[in-house]
C-alpha cells in the first residue's frame, strides 16, 4: 500500500508519500480500507520530532479515518467486511490501509458522507470525554472553549449548545468569530483584541466560566483562574503555549475549582473503548438528527499532506482539514 511515511523530522517536505507493507489485523482488530484521513496537530508535532507515538502504534502519521472494513481479525463480532466506519487510531491514518481495534470503530454517521466521516473521531472523542466525563458540564452552565474555530472547537460549541449550556469562544479574526456564531456560540472573544478574563466577566455578570476546554497551557493558567468560576473546572488539553507555569493555589483554593490535563492518544485499550462507546450513545444520535455536524475547512489528497500540514501551522483554517485517500 502507500502511505504518508516520516524517512526524518522537520518541515512539511519531510512528509514523504511511499510505497509500504500492508498492516495485518491481530486479534481483535479490523483492516480498514482508508477514504479519507484528518490532519491534526498531534500529527504536526510527530512530524517535527516531539510526539512519537505509542508503543506498538503504526509510526505514520493519522490519528483518525473513515473507510471501509476489508478484513476481521480473530475474535471480532459486531461489525461486517463492507460496513462503512470511521476511527478513531493512535496511527496510520495516512495511508491507503490501517488495523484498527474494534473498539476503536463508528458507524458513518447518518446523512454524513464517507469522507467527511474523518472529520468526526478525534474530535467527538476528545470533546464528550473532557468536556462532559472529566469536567460534567451541566444545562446552563457557562462553557468557555479557547480556540472556537479549530476542528475541536467548532464540536465543542455544538455539543456545549446541545446541552443547554452558554458557550464562550476566543478565537483570532472576525471571520472565525462568525464561524462560531453559525455554530451557536453566545460570547464571542477576540483575543488579539480583548481580554477574555475581562469579557467573560462582564458578559456573565461577574460569574465566569464553570469548564474551560484549553489548548494554549502554560501561557494562559492563571488568567484561566482568572475566569473561572467558583466551583469551577479548567480542562487543558494542548500546550500551543508553552508546558511550565506557575501555580496559584491561593486563587485555585478561593475558587474550590479543579484543574485536569488529559491526553487521549497514549491511553489503553480499554479506555479508548470506553470513550468511543459514550461517543457512539451519546454524539451519534446528535449527528444523526443534524444537531451537530462536522465542519471542514478543505479536503486535499493524500499527496498534498505537506500542504495540509503548511494550513495548519498557519491557523488560517476554520474546523477540519481532511485528507483523501
Amino acid at each position: 500500500m502507500r502511505a504518508i511515511t516520516l524517512p526524518e523530522f522537520g518541515g512539511p517536505d519531510v512528509l514523504t508519500l511511499a510505497d509500504v507493507p500492508d498492516p495485518v489485523p491481530a486479534e481483535g482488530e479490523v483492516l480498514v480500507e482508508v477514504a479519507a484521513s484528518a490532519v491534526n496537530r498531534a500529527d504536526v508535532l510527530q512530524r517535527q520530532g516531539f510526539y512519537n507515538p505509542p508503543p506498538g502504534a503504526s509510526g505514520y502519521p493519522g490519528l483518525e479515518c473513515s473507510g471501509r472494513i476489508v478484513a476481521l481479525g480473530t475474535g471480532v463480532g459486531g461489525w461486517a467486511v463492507g460496513d462503512e466506519v470511521c476511527a478513531l487510531l493512535s496511527g496510520g491514518g495516512y495511508a491507503e490501509k490501517v488495523a484498527v481495534p474494534a473498539g476503536q470503530l463508528l458507524p458513518v454517521p447518518k446523512g454524513i458522507s464517507l469522507i467527511d466521516a474523518a472529520a468526526l473521531p478525534e474530535v467527538t472523542a476528545t470533546v464528550w470525554s473532557n468536556v462532559f466525563q472529566v469536567a460534567f458540564l451541566r444545562p446552563g452552565e457557562t462553557l468557555l472553549v479557547h480556540g472556537g474555530s479549530s476542528g475541536i472547537g467548532t464540536m465543542a460549541i455544538q455539543l456545549g449548545k446541545a446541552v443547554g449550556a452558554k458557550v464562550a469562544v476566543t478565537a483570532g479574526s472576525v471571520e472565525k468569530l462568525q464561524a462560531c456564531r453559525a455554530l451557536g456560540a453566545d460570547i464571542l472573544i477576540n483575543y488579539r483584541e480583548q481580554d477574555f478574563v475581562e469579557e467573560l466577566r462582564e458578559t456573565t455578570a461577574g460569574h465566569g466560566a464553570d469548564v474551560i476546554l484549553d489548548v494554549i497551557g502554560a501561557k494562559y493558567l492563571d488568567r484561566n483562574l482568572d475566569a473561572l468560576a467558583v466551583n469551577g473546572r479548567l480542562v487543558i488539553i494542548g500546550m500551543q503555549g508553552g508546558a511550565q507555569a506557575e501555580l496559584n493555589l491561593g486563587k485555585l483554593m478561593a475558587k474550590r475549582a479543579a484543574i485536569a490535563a488529559t491526553g487521549l492518544r497514549a491511553r489503553p485499550l480499554d479506555e479508548k473503548a470506553a470513550i468511543i462507546a459514550a461517543v457512539r450513545e451519546h454524539v451519534w444520535p446528535l449527528i444523526d438528527n443534524g444537531t451537530v455536524k462536522p465542519v471542514i475547512d478543505r479536503v486535499l489528497p493524500i499527496e498534498a499532506a505537506a500542504d495540509a500540514h503548511r494550513l495548519m501551522e498557519s491557523s488560517t483554517h476554520i474546523g477540519k482539514i481532511l485528507l483523501t485517500v
